[in-house]
């Protein structure tokens, strides 16, 4: 490299090398060479890496275009050109390719949306995602911890996602001294519960109260010196003890939630309050409303009413607020948080943010450092994938809500809350069966579930004719005696015997009959309660007296005998908002 073009790759921001090419929706290095080259392929050679981490630009040999882990994939292209696909030719020489307006615009869409996807992890997710190019300096600023085996092991492309985002009030970090509990072992303050639907057409983030009455199950935990400890589970007490409190960790909250939802999460993400500052200027502000102006001592917020842009400390001041918002309880609070995080997606779709390199590397240099994660996202790349599946969601199909609660009946000046056990189970239900809060259309959904349906329709068999063995494939042990007993004694289902254990564990289950014992099966639902999607046609067994029978194995999700298995088909209603549109907080 000759001394001229030298200097000039070293005054030239990495990231400014970094492009947006709407041609294939992504970002390409883009160099300036210092003399003419041939377009003719020349050797393979990796190219040297400057302090920031990026590829220089060279004056020999050209370049290979870069795969998407950053390897070559052994295709030479010209200088000054952006870099395709690898499946996409070249234009000739002198000519750049280019498409219409349209496919440009939808391009830069489809990309935009694709990072958009992130911020629902408190932008935490985005921010790396959008950083993947940046990967070995972004690994670094993760914190990651064990989640104890109290998540799934993690994520996966193939269902649907469950992420445990936690607000932390823990006050390390310059500035961060004078809000409240200076003493504080950081609790679970703020949660939600992200729900990503199997098929990603719409999402759902509950809300979990702070002050929310829980029993907090025991929790095996990994202590610092690598030894195991089991703390003690508390029973009626606020939720926020589930991290923190008598060291606990963040997989003790994890355990926690699904004890009280029966959603088992994936994986876990902390922010604490640095992470509200960062992000928020990083991002140039959030905007803002509410109906009424605010000036809370207590969190140091003073804002008029109407809109407003915060950044940093008021940022932060703005989650924080309750005293001055709704009720003046954390309630209230929850809606302004919510407020935040729409507005932040929506910010992030709208502006520039997603197509500048420059400002996607301090977003994602931000975002990594405020990140504590499980150690199963402690990866940039394992969360690059997490932030392109959160992409796939349209902002209009993402639905905030919160559990539902009433005030604590054993108290007379109510300080915390109680499950609404009326409306809780239906929300945790709608959540557990992948069910949308927004109206999502889906036909080839509907499709299947209209076949499924179907299987119920038509005669039913006497209770006295159902002929079945009873397996136990994963639920609960002593389940298929207990069924048989009930079916017996109580539903009069005498031609029905235990079997024992399945040969495999099951996550749903499931009724398999031979199709002239189509009325039996139905029957059998009626009784049980079973969806349509349960009944499984295919053959009967034989059972000890020769005779034909239906095969009942009760999966993971069994409840108990005489609990109705049908799937609710529609989200209760409840309180909610989605993250398109504005809102102002009362």
């Amino acid at each position: 490299m000759d001394a001229q073009s030298r200097g000039r790759a070293d005054n030239i921001d990495p990231a400014d090398q970094w492009v947006f090419n709407p041609n294939t929706g992504e970002y390409e290095m883009r160099l300036a060479p210092s003399a003419p080259q041939s377009p003719v392929p020349g050797p393979r050679r990796r190219a040297p890496r400057n302090a920031g981490g990026a590829p220089r630009g060279r004056t020999a040999a050209p370049e290979r275009a870069p795969g998407r882990g950053g390897r070559g994939e052994g295709r030479e292209v010209p200088p000054q050109r952006s870099r395709r696909r690898g499946s996409e030719p070249e234009p000739p020489p002198g000519r750049r390719g280019r498409r219409t307006g349209n496919a440009k615009g939808k391009a830069k869409a489809k990309k935009v949306l694709l990072w958009t996807g992130g911020t629902m992890a408190f932008v935490l997710v985005a921010a790396s995602a959008a950083g993947y190019f940046y990967i070995e300096h972004l690994n670094d600023n993760i914190t990651s911890v064990s989640d104890d085996g109290a998540s799934t092991g993690g994520f996966r492309s193939d269902r649907a996602i469950n992420i445990l985002l936690i607000g932390t009030d823990k006050r390390t970090g310059k500035g961060n001294e004078g809000y409240g509990d200076k003493g504080s072992v950081g609790h679970a303050d703020t949660n939600i519960l992200l729900h990503v639907s199997k098929d990603r057409s719409n999402a759902t983030a509950l809300s979990i109260p702070r002050d929310l009455i829980v029993d907090v199950p025991d929790c095996r935990t990994r202590q610092a010196d690598g030894t195991d400890k089991v703390i003690p589970g508390t029973d009626g007490v606020r939720f926020n003890t589930s991290l923190g409190q008598d060291g606990r960790t963040a997989s003790c909250t994890m355990r926690t939630v699904t004890e009280l939802t029966g959603v088992k999460p994936d994986d876990f993400m902390i922010a604490d309050f640095n992470a509200v500052k960062t992000l928020s200027t990083a991002v140039g502000g959030v905007d803002v409303c509410l109906k009424h102006p605010v000036d809370d001592k207590s969190s140091h917020l003073k804002l008029p009413a109407g809109k407003s842009t915060v950044e940093g400390e008021q940022a932060l001041a703005f989650v924080r607020t309750r005293h001055s918002v709704g009720f003046g309880g954390d309630l209230s609070r929850i809606e302004l948080q919510q407020q935040f995080l729409s507005s932040l997606m929506r910010k992030l779709k709208a502006n520039d943010t997603l197509t500048s390199p420059s400002k996607m590397l301090k977003l994602a240099d931000a975002g990594t450092k405020a990140l504590t994660v499980d150690d199963k996202l402690k990866d940039i790349g394992k969360l690059k994938d997490l932030g392109l599946e959160l992409g796939k969601l349209d902002l209009k199909n993402l639905t905030f809500t919160k559990v539902p609660v009433v005030d604590n009946p054993a108290e007379k000046v109510p300080t915390t809350v109680v499950l609404n056990d009326s409306q809780a189970p239906e929300v945790f239900d709608a959540i557990k069966n992948d069910v949308s809060f927004t109206a999502v259309k889906k036909k080839k959904e509907k499709q299947k579930k209209d076949a499924a349906a179907d299987r119920l329709k038509g005669s039913k068999a006497d209770a006295s004719e159902v002929r079945v063995r009873i397996m136990n494939g994963g639920a609960a042990g002593g389940s298929a005696q207990d069924v048989l007993e009930w079916l017996q004694n109580s539903e009069g289902v005498l031609k029905s015997e235990n079997a024992g254990n399945a040969p495999a564990p099951l996550d749903k289950t499931t009724l398999e009959y031979a199709p002239d014992q189509a009325d039996q099966a139905r029957r059998l639902a009626d009784i049980m309660g079973l969806p349509g999607s349960a009944l499984k046609p295919g053959e009967s067994v034989t059972n000890a007296q020769g005779l034909p029978t239906m095969s009942l194995t009760l999966g993971k999700d069994f409840k108990g005998a005489g609990e109705s298995l049908t799937a609710p088909t529609k989200a209760p209603d409840v309180e909610k908002s989605t993250a398109d549109k504005e809102q102002c907080a009362s």
